[in-house]
């Protein structure tokens, strides 16, 4: 066997030294010489971007590695991902009938047209990259990291948004919203668009038209100021939600007081769901009225009845989903920093998932007078 002599070791490890600082030193002066252009204005050079390209692509494949994505997608999730989308995706990716703002069209790289890039990347790696975001693209990581839930949703409508027309994205991300054509001297002395960006109504419905998503909650009825306490735990980041705190965030104090006090005053959007499973709902009423004094659960209506604090949101005719949702996130340990989570955090982890189902089933199938005349 033919071994290195020690002299010639030591060159090599010298040469290769030597070539790693020279290498290093001359990326040094090509930055600081400023001759590289970092404009906008002009693309990379066709191999700089395949060596991106392939690098962006494996690092997401690598990354999502271990992520198990859902067997399905109900329709309500992909319906709460679809107006999430068009508030803050379909500005810079476009969507069916809604072109991409001619300033995203600018960007280095240009967003992707999403019904196209979609079906190249498996459902784990879409989570990956609406959860994470990308470096040096303008695409931003999920603003509630913790909110896992909600960046499925917006995974399930990505996966419908390649089977989507004009007509059929427009059902979906506005939920039938009608919009009122702006005259010319509205258009050019306000700051509305013709979009309706940030109307609550499109995922939370408005008059007597409720919400789409059974994942989101009902507002209509709810105390004025427990919405407007919600509103402002949202913009302040102390509630977390990607999808609710861009939109809380842009109103202002006296904003989304008027918007607390419409919701407030609206009558409920219709009669309660009636379900089939009798023995749940009985099972629900009984937690909800009583509590569990063994497992120190207390009694819902304590503090979600038509008579008690206006702190408090009014449980009665609320969806089902909704409330199973936020219990078993509150259970999972998905707790913000609002007042009323401090309270319910805590319940919430003592319920097993029978009792979660049963109340939430309690809930949907009871109307407001009779939730308010069992607290009495």
């Amino acid at each position: 066997m033919h071994l290195v002599s020690r002299p010639r070791l030591i060159r090599t490890i010298r040469f290769i030294l030597y070539g790693l600082i020279a290498i290093a030193l001359g990326g040094f002066l090509f930055a600081w010489s400023g001759l590289y252009s970092v404009a906008a204005s002009r693309g990379h050079f066709a191999l700089t971007n395949a060596i991106l390209t392939f690098g962006m692509r494996n690092s997401v494949k690598t990354h999502a590695l271990g992520i198990e994505a859902p067997q399905t997608y109900s329709n309500d999730l992909s319906t709460l991902g679809a107006a999430h989308f068009h508030n803050g995706c379909a500005y810079c990716h476009g969507a069916p009938g809604v072109p991409t703002d001619p300033i995203a069209q600018s960007m280095l790289p240009p967003p992707p047209d999403l019904s196209k890039a979609v079906p190249d990347w498996r459902d784990r790696e879409l989570f990956w990259i609406v959860k994470h975001g990308i470096k040096y693209t303008g695409m931003p990581a999920w603003v509630a990291a913790q909110r896992d839930d909600e960046v499925w949703a917006v995974v399930a409508f990505l996966k419908r948004l390649p089977t989507l027309d004009a007509a059929g994205y427009r059902e979906l991300a506005l939920g039938g919203l009608s919009i009122r054509p702006q005259i010319g001297s509205e258009i050019a002395t306000t700051e509305d668009t013709s979009g309706a960006m940030s109307a609550c109504a499109r995922c939370h419905g408005a008059d007597r038209r409720g919400p789409k998503s059974h994942l989101v909650p009902v507002l209509h009825g709810q105390p004025a100021e427990f919405l407007i306490a919600a509103l402002e735990d949202f913009a302040a980041g102390r509630r977390a939600s990607g999808i609710m705190q861009p939109v809380a965030s842009e109103l202002s104090p006296a904003e989304r007081e008027r918007v607390a006090r419409y919701y407030a005053g609206l009558a409920r959007p219709g009669a309660p769901n009636r379900l089939e499973n009798a023995a749940a709902v009985e099972r629900g009423r009984e937690l909800a009225t009583r509590g569990d004094p063994n497992a120190r659960i207390p009694a819902c209506m304590d503090c979600h009845s038509a008579s008690a604090l206006n702190a408090y949101p009014r449980l009665s005719e609320q969806h089902a989903t909704y409330i199973v949702n936020r219990l078993r996130n509150w259970k999972k340990g998905i707790a913000s920093e609002s007042a009323t989570d401090a309270i319910m955090a805590p319940i919430a982890r003592s319920l097993n998932e029978q009792q979660i189902d049963d109340v939430a089933a309690y809930f949907a199938s009871t109307s407001a007078s009779i939730s308010k005349e069992e607290n009495q």
